[in-house]
């Protein structure tokens, strides 16, 4: 399809398309670095380079409202005649992209998943959430009666630095095992993450389940620990316990708040209806632990923990104002998460008898895709010797600064065009999956002058054949690293300035937000 053709909508039609009560995906199809140093409210990043993996789990059904957006120029285009190739109807690019955005008076808000960490301020507001400075809590870890410090991040994030003394407990399964951590209702509890959001909401979800104890969120998390000359520590393992048995009257307090918020329960026969009809986006999320969704998990479901769902809704949820349906297997985690996403603006629900519920979705069918012939490592290091072929990486940026093939060229997706005229005819691509290699050259210009072939196994294969490898970043600049944010990119690596700007800048996310984007918000008191 010409690219002409492609319906555009002007910044202030698409304003009024976010608030219109009607399903919607904006997409920002520039690379990572570039989404995160500003974007309107409500955009989701789907970067060009992955375009084809991930449509599918963000914007499941075809015929959604979708609108695409860059800086103005490229490569919404590419992007949106792509996606109407692979079968969506309704595409739309933002006219000016991000600069027409501005330019007419919106805001582009920095960093990521901001709704969610916009939210986290607003709930702490609304609900008057208690908090504990870092200093006050290392005092009272010291008295003879400490507190219980939780920290509600995932288990990977909790090993990379945690609060002294702290235990992991992802805010999703808070409801879910609080009783097994906390036996009395006399200790207080302080929840904490690494800045600010997830530390309010798990201290919140406590406090609107009606726990007995004395509930805090730690301020500002581990960052204003370190700011505040506090050791952290790193690299421990203290999981939440296992195997529960939360009693009934925990179940009544989960429903109760879901219903509080707004959550309806529905049958498995309802979501088939819903999806037989195709009128609406409709996600399946199982939101247990991973051990458990590996375990087993209803067919067409994705993974989504409950704490990450609420904290990180647009890594899953592509489409505003789209149906989603949680399930477990305990009649408490998806309901407490449904009741977040329900506060969030989300249409949430509960899938009647959970995992048992025998709900089954169509698998993902993916999208058609013509892989490129393989080469060998060694069959790839003589061609390099004889110094007839050239070496495209398309793998992250950081991956690349880490350890690449001598003499590759760093490149993504969006600029392979005019990398390809520094190279040689023929030209072998490295990348983590074989689909990414093929996807960059499936709409390329000219892309029959070249003979592409991919490194058959990626640069593990490269390495284990025993060949060469250069690390370091001299030959790309940090202008040319889109896929990467450098936006306090090192507040967990010992820069205090990094981390007073992030937490500056998560205080000031409301005062961005116009009337509209915080009425799509209904925080519980």
């Amino acid at each position: 399809m010409p690219t002409q053709s492609m319906p555009r909508v002007s910044a202030q039609t698409l304003k009024r398309w976010l608030h219109d009560g009607d399903e919607i995906a904006l997409f920002d199809v520039r690379e990572h670095g570039q989404y995160g140093e500003g974007h309107p409210f409500f955009a989701v990043p789907l970067p060009y380079s992955m375009l084809e993996r991930d449509v599918g789990r963000l914007a499941p059904n075809r015929r959604a409202r979708i609108v695409v957006y860059d800086d103005g120029d490229n490569p919404a285009a590419q992007a949106a005649n792509r996606l109407r190739e692979i079968g969506y109807t309704n595409v739309h690019v933002l006219d000016g992209g991000t600069r027409a955005w501005n330019e007419t008076g919106f805001v582009l808000f920095k960093g990521v998943n901001v709704p969610s960490k916009a939210f986290g301020e607003l709930v702490e507001e609304i609900a008057g959430t208690p908090h504990v400075s870092a200093l006050t809590l290392a005092q009272w870890q010291r008295s003879a009666h400490p507190p219980v410090v939780l920290d509600g991040r995932p288990v990977s994030e909790f090993h990379a630095m945690n609060i002294p003394g702290a235990s992991c407990c992802p805010n999703g399964e808070l409801a879910y095992r609080i009783d097994a951590i906390v036996a009395d209702q006399h200790t207080p509890i302080v929840i904490n993450c690494a800045g600010r959001t997830r530390s309010i909401i798990g201290a919140q979800t406590l406090r609107h389940l009606g726990i007995g104890n004395p509930v805090y969120a730690l301020a500002n998390g581990t960052q204003g620990w370190f700011l505040d000359d506090l050791s952290l520590e790193h690299g421990q393992h203290r999981p939440y316990p296992a195997n529960v048995q939360p009693g009934d009257e925990r179940v009544r307090a989960a429903r109760a708040l879901a219903e509080r918020a707004g959550v309806e329960w529905v049958s498995a026969a309802t979501v088939r209806d819903w999806l037989d009809a195709g009128e609406h986006s409709v996600y399946l999320c199982d939101v247990r632990t991973p051990e458990e969704f590996a375990q087993g998990s209803l067919r067409g479901a994705q993974h989504a923990p409950g704490g990450q769902l609420q904290q990180a809704t647009d890594q899953y949820i592509g489409v505003r104002h789209a149906r989603i349906v949680l399930f477990d297997d305990d009649g408490i985690r998806a309901a407490v998460t449904a009741s977040w996403l329900r506060q969030l603006g989300h249409a949430a629900f509960v899938l009647d008898g959970g995992l048992e519920s025998g709900l089954e979705l169509p698998a993902d069918a993916p999208f058609a895709t013509h892989l490129l012939p393989e080469i060998d490592a060694p069959t790839l290091a003589r061609r390099l010797a004889n110094g007839d072929m050239s070496v495209i990486d398309l793998r992250a940026s950081a991956a690349w600064i880490k350890g690449h093939i001598p003499g590759s060229i760093w490149s993504i997706r969006s600029r392979l065009a005019a990398v390809l005229q520094q190279c040689k005819p023929a030209i072998t691509l490295v990348a983590d999956d074989a689909r990414i290699a093929a996807w960059a050259i499936a709409d390329l210009p000219n892309a029959n002058r070249y003979d592409f072939a991919v490194l058959s196994g990626g640069l593990e294969a490269w390495r284990k054949a025993g060949e060469s490898e250069s690390t370091g970043a001299e030959a790309i600049s940090p202008a040319q690293r889109i896929d990467y944010l450098f936006f306090t990119h090192d507040r967990h690596a010992g820069n205090k300035a990094a981390a007073r700007e992030y937490l500056s800048w998560e205080t000031a996310l409301l005062a961005q937000l116009d009337d509209d984007e915080i009425k799509e918000f209904r925080p519980l008191k």
